[in-house]
């Protein structure tokens, strides 16, 4: 997939694209039936495949004081994007211009000219441009002129509760730690990035050396608790791990800020400053405040063998 950043590298390609045109923030199952539909619909046009998307989250130009936290960094989401098979993916920087810029001129500038499109494929209930003025009947409508056909399409459903597959209910369920429910409807398990720093060493004292992994404020992370999962270093090298997501209250009963705390199980080795990917497979317990250290290490032991029989199965 060639991602273009730049507007004035646009590829205007040929033969046109069928695009589709989203945030695309987790590239659920729901985003990849959608981009299926565009790579069908391009085979048999003899068209291109590509996607529109944006540099960062267009409520956080918008509306900051209620923007989403997401659930993948952009790099993320293009090597998602990519494993989609997509021949394009058009970066757009989103700023307090682009949100002025009306629904016209997108469609013109972006759809028309950068992309030539062919074809454009959207959930039914798509809108975009200033104060989200358009919609599919204006891509209709303008499709007529510009030479490009329109389709709105009804939103993936969940089999298990007919109701559509979004980004949304994905971020509802890790809200309330559902680690299991988010990775069935993102058709992978939930998975963060960041770099691990050094912390105050509590861990280590306790007999379980973690890596304290700071992720982006931006990511969503579940709910306070502890978690089985992976841990994959630079180089693909993936462990299996205990994972803490919380506050510390044995410690820090006064902590405001939840830190990702992931022990590999049988690993010894230095991990500061690496990157890392902490993937959610599910939720052993909540995090609980304990009454001694004693009594908080025999729990860390049990979690670990926990954690141990869930990535086991």
């Amino acid at each position: 997939m060639e991602v273009i950043r730049d507007e004035g590298a646009c590829p205007r390609p040929a033969a046109g694209t069928v695009v589709t045109i989203g945030v695309y923030d987790g590239v659920h199952l729901g985003h990849q039936a959608l981009i299926r539909r565009v790579r069908r619909m391009g085979q048999e046009l003899g068209a291109a495949s590509a996607v529109v998307t944006f540099d960062r989250h267009p409520a956080t130009v918008v509306r900051p004081e209620s923007a989403p936290r997401l659930l993948t960094d952009l790099d993320q989401r293009l090597e998602l994007l990519a494993a989609q098979e997509l021949d394009y993916a058009l970066v757009l920087h989103f700023d307090q211009q682009r949100a002025a810029e009306s629904a016209e001129e997108f469609v013109r500038e972006v759809l028309a000219g950068c992309l030539r499109a062919r074809a454009v494929v959207v959930g039914h209930d798509f809108h975009f441009g200033h104060r989200r003025g358009g919609n599919v009947a204006l891509l209709q409508e303008m499709g007529a002129d510009l030479g490009f056909d329109v389709l709105g399409i009804n939103l993936l459903a969940d089999g298990a509760t007919s109701t559509a597959v979004s980004s949304t209910r994905i971020r509802q369920a890790l809200l309330v730690g559902d680690v299991v429910e988010a990775g069935r409807l993102l058709g992978r398990p939930h998975e963060v990035r960041g770099v691990v720093q050094r912390g105050d060493a509590r861990g280590r004292e306790l007999g379980f050396p973690t890596a304290n992994v700071a992720v982006p404020e931006e990511i969503l992370l579940p709910a306070d608790g502890i978690y089985a999962g992976w841990y994959e270093r630079p180089g693909g090298q993936v462990h299996p791990a205990a994972i803490s997501i919380g506050r510390r209250p044995t410690f820090y009963p006064e902590a405001r800020l939840s830190l990702l705390e992931a022990y590999l199980l049988d690993f010894d080795g230095d991990l500061y400053g690496e990157p890392a990917r902490v993937r959610f497979t599910g939720r052993l317990r909540d995090e609980i405040k304990f009454d001694s250290v004693q009594a908080l290490v025999g729990q860390m032991s049990r979690d670990v063998d926990d954690a141990r029989n869930l990535l086991a199965r």
